[in-house]
């Protein structure tokens, strides 16, 4: 054998570097189900087996066209669960003279899979991820000399770069985002009723890994109920598709607006596809741009979806890998309170973090809005300890892949890492949930309220996190004018304190 070509569960793509120059007379495929890629963290059973049945599917389409694969399955006997033990083993087996990978999305697989072949005294090939519009090269570039890495200087070089909605090279209209535009809540009527995102039939394929998954991980969170994921390419254009036609419309102004008993909302459900690469992010980005041109849909409802691709998604890979291994330590806050065990149960009277928590558990899916500011804010408030908040979200959400989910959790949400990526906290009192939702609606809790029986926690712990920070704070100029209004309270003592 000359080339032994790994495949990891995000790199369902078939014009991956990885098959450049591939001979299948000389070279083959490996791919693997480790259990441990799934306990390192407990894992929802619905991101499990979409893992499990999508890589399946891709085995099935590498087959079929005559490549020659080694798979190893998790229910395989003599599995030893561990991507570096089993790599070690194909080595030992196959004798390949050299090992071809396409850059992982986990820093700790990546050293995992260069351990395998330094132990085994063979060449690793790392080559270039090409779903990206950014390289890791070319964002190490960008931020070099950067006192401050801020995504929206980024997102206008990505969109001249790649010339995307621009009229010579300004923005359409005049202006590089409509995010003023974006923020709507809904009326107090609700949603209406809205058409239901397109769903797929269960092959046997999947029906089988469906089985498997509830069979060897019954105790782990989550249901399988409501799995209806695109497993396959096919399945994930349909997905875009459907998604440009029924929902892009209202996106961008409903984009961060929540709602019970409405997951999904006018949001696209293409991040898991996009992140296992069964969808390239430029036929999203592509698909979004003619339907505006089309007239199908706003200037600000296409600019706001393209700027979450090709700006925040490309920026936060480029945080990750910029700065890993030491980002994933950073505490900038200190926190150190252990994350409550109800956030695996959903059972809390907070109606807000209820909601939140059950939809995570029942769908493996909470959108930008419900991770960042309910569940995400009352980590930061409360002092959760960021790593085991970032370890609960990469868990539980089905589109977590660690370059993705770590900044997006540890730097914009819990502000660990000191304003690298946000430059402010993210904090808010009740009065912002009530605003973008009627999560508030039959609640305990008033969040107008920061003292007594009454008093919502978010608005309490609001109060007591800018006081306990109070110095730290003070020394940013977006926080100002929350500081100042702190000065104008009396201070909450200790025996009112609700944490």
């Amino acid at each position: 054998m000359r080339n032994l070509v790994i495949v990891l569960g995000d790199q369902l793509n078939e014009d991956s570097a990885a098959f450049d120059g591939f001979d299948r007379s000389k070279d083959a495929v490996w791919m693997a189900e480790a259990a441990e890629e799934s306990t390192h963290v407990w894992s929802h059973k619905i991101r499990i087996a979409l893992f499990l049945s999508a890589m399946r599917h891709f085995e099935q389409r590498l087959t079929q066209k005559g490549v020659c694969v080694f798979y190893r399955r998790l229910d395989d006997f003599s599995n030893s669960h561990s991507l570096r033990k089993e790599l070690a083993s194909a080595v030992t087996q196959f004798r390949p003279a050299k090992l071809i990978l396409v850059e992982p999305g986990d820093y700790r697989v990546l050293s995992e899979l260069k351990l395998a072949a330094k132990k085994a005294d063979i060449l690793l090939e790392i080559r270039p991820d090409r779903t990206f519009f950014c390289s890791t090269d070319e964002f190490k570039s960008w931020a070099s000399g950067r006192k401050q890495l801020r995504m929206e200087f980024f997102y206008r070089e990505m969109r001249r770069k790649h010339k995307v909605l621009l009229e010579g090279k300004d923005p359409l209209g005049g202006r590089w985002n409509f995010d003023t535009e974006n923020r709507g809540s809904l009326p107090k009527s609700g949603p209406g009723q809205l058409k239901a995102p397109l769903q797929f039939e269960r092959d046997c394929t999947t029906k089988f890994v469906l089985e498997l998954v509830e069979y060897r991980f019954s105790r782990h969170p989550g249901s399988l109920e409501h799995f209806d994921w695109p497993v396959t390419p096919e399945e994930a254009e349909a997905a875009l598709a459907d998604f440009i036609e029924h929902r892009l419309y209202r996106f961008g102004e409903f984009q961060d607006a929540m709602w019970t008993a409405e997951p999904w909302l006018y949001h696209s459900r293409l991040s898991a596809a996009m992140n296992l690469k069964l969808l390239h992010p430029r036929q999203v980005v592509a698909a979004a741009e003619a339907a505006y041109y089309a007239g199908n849909v706003s200037l600000p409802q296409a600019e706001g979806f393209i700027r979450q691709i090709i700006g925040w998604r490309e920026y936060v890979r480029g945080i990750y890998w910029h700065y890993m291994p030491d980002y994933a330590d950073r505490n900038e806050m200190g926190a150190t309170e252990p994350l409550p065990k109800w956030f695996w149960t959903g059972k809390t009277e907070m109606n807000c973090l209820k909601h939140t928590l059950r939809q995570t558990l029942d769908y493996g899916y909470a959108h930008h809005i419900q991770r960042l500011m309910v569940t995400g804010l009352y980590c930061l408030l409360a002092g959760i300890d960021p790593k085991q908040v970032h370890e609960w979200y990469l868990a539980v959400y089905v589109d977590a892949v660690e370059w993705v989910e770590l900044p997006n959790t540890l730097g914009m949400s819990q502000y660990a890492d000191g304003g690298i990526m946000a430059s402010k906290p993210y904090v808010a009192s009740g009065k912002y949930i009530d605003r973008m939702s009627n999560y508030c609606s039959g609640c305990p809790y008033d969040p107008a309220q920061r003292e007594g029986d009454k008093a919502c926690p978010f608005t309490t712990m609001y109060w007591q996190y800018l006081e306990k920070h109070r110095d730290k704070l003070a020394k940013n100029p977006r926080m100002l004018l929350q500081i100042k209004n702190l000065n104008r309270l009396r201070p909450i003592t200790q025996s009112e304190e609700t944490l």
